[in-house]
């Protein structure tokens, strides 16, 4: 199924606006750019100047509109590509309504960059696929004069698995078949095992070309981690930022998996989804821990996240998934976008934007837009909860 007609059930008329919306980021996940942006990490800014409210002196607050309260100053973001479509449009709403006063840029370079931009000061937060692990958190506190730092889940969206088949637009893959695939144990697409689970689907005698991540990404940590999870027998190696799986070919962030895809016939790869939306990429059902095949839709990855605990430990807010459920509708190749920001010891000047603009990514107002684009909202208790974080940075 093509994600653009199918993905969330909505008309063309949406997909083609999720389409606008992926094309209109200035920046994109790895080390790339959703957009017509060079890649390889070069930065991206994206501010827009309009009217909405006025603001006072620099680093104070005034008027709020739709959620948005508005301060003065520049803010620097950096990280995750998955992200992108959302923040992106979270920036322009800000601008619109708080002028050109207020300007905040987002590079698009990856989780991994991202985290280590934040660390050396480059960056005033990031975005993450992945919570801080136990080698980043003390190098990030140390960033954070006397505090610490959080990883704050904000933007949960889905994992697509993107082919490129001729003559099939429907498929169903099991997680050990993408265990196999992407471990270089499935070859040909019309192998038994592919057919045995796509009845009155005819399959070519085609090489399968797989393509992963080249550089450090959250997309990746957790597409191996669903791997892992539920198929570990034939997908041993544990989550990682850096590709775990055998074989392949590489592709240089998001964009790049996507138009490799896009252009090799026998193709497959993965991304969040906006990339197999503008690229017009079909998508399959992936099999969840009990062999059942859920379809992608923003539905049924809600479903999924639902079930995860959230963790609040140090103040921190995180999803663990039960990759063990396994209801008909719940879509378990998923992943949630961390901002890690300092709790405490931000910039004085930065912080009213830094807090207004990071609590404006949770409220309702800015959540509410995030399944037109192909994300998971935040129920809204954990709107308020994430909400309440921010508004306590100092």
């Amino acid at each position: 199924m093509k994600i653009h007609a199918g993905f969330n059930g909505r008309s063309a008329a949406v997909g083609a606006g999720v389409l606008a919306l992926a094309m209109a980021g200035l920046t994109a996940c790895g080390s790339d750019n959703n957009s017509s942006s060079s890649s390889g990490g070069s930065s991206s800014t994206t501010s827009a100047a309009g009217g909405g409210s006025s603001t006072s002196a620099s680093g104070s607050s005034t008027g709020a509109a739709g959620g948005i309260t508005c301060a003065n100053g520049t803010l620097s973001g950096q990280g995750s590509t998955a992200q992108n479509t959302a923040i992106v449009k979270f920036i322009k709403d800000f601008q619109t309504q708080c002028g050109n006063s207020t300007n905040i840029n987002y590079n698009g370079t990856g989780s991994g960059p991202g985290v280590t931009a934040f660390i050396q000061k480059q960056a005033d937060w990031a975005g993450s696929d992945y919570a801080l692990n136990s080698t980043q958190q003390p190098q990030a506190d140390a960033r954070c004069t006397g505090g610490k730092a959080l990883s704050v889940g904000t933007i949960p969206g889905a994992i697509a698995v993107m082919y490129n088949v001729p003559g099939v637009s429907k498929l169903n893959l099991s997680a050990s078949n993408l265990g196999k695939i992407f471990n270089g144990k499935i070859t040909k697409w019309n192998d038994p095992a592919i057919v045995a689970d796509n009845a009155g689907v005819t399959l070519p005698d085609l090489a399968i070309q797989t393509f992963h991540r080249s550089d450090a990404s959250g997309t990746s940590y957790n597409f191996s981690n669903y791997l892992n999870k539920t198929a570990a027998t034939d997908f041993p190696a544990a989550a990682n930022k850096q590709w775990p799986g055998t074989g392949g070919q590489s592709a240089q962030g998001s964009k790049g998996v996507a138009q490799a895809v896009k252009t090799t016939s026998g193709a497959i790869g993965y991304a969040e989804v906006s990339y197999a939306t503008s690229n017009s990429l079909n998508t399959a059902s992936v099999g969840n821990a009990a062999g059942k095949f859920v379809p992608l839709t923003v539905a049924n990855a809600g479903n999924f996240i639902a079930k995860a605990k959230v963790d609040t430990t140090g103040g921190n807010y995180l999803f663990n998934f039960d990759y063990t459920y396994s209801a008909d509708d719940a879509y378990p190749a998923v992943l949630v976008t961390y901002e890690i920001v300092c709790s405490s010891g931000n910039d004085s000047a930065k912080l009213p934007l830094l807090k207004n603009f990071l609590s404006y990514t949770a409220s309702s107002a800015a959540q509410g837009q995030l399944e037109g684009m192909g994300y998971v909202p935040l129920t809204s208790d954990q709107q308020a909860k994430v909400q309440a974080i921010y508004a306590g940075l100092s």
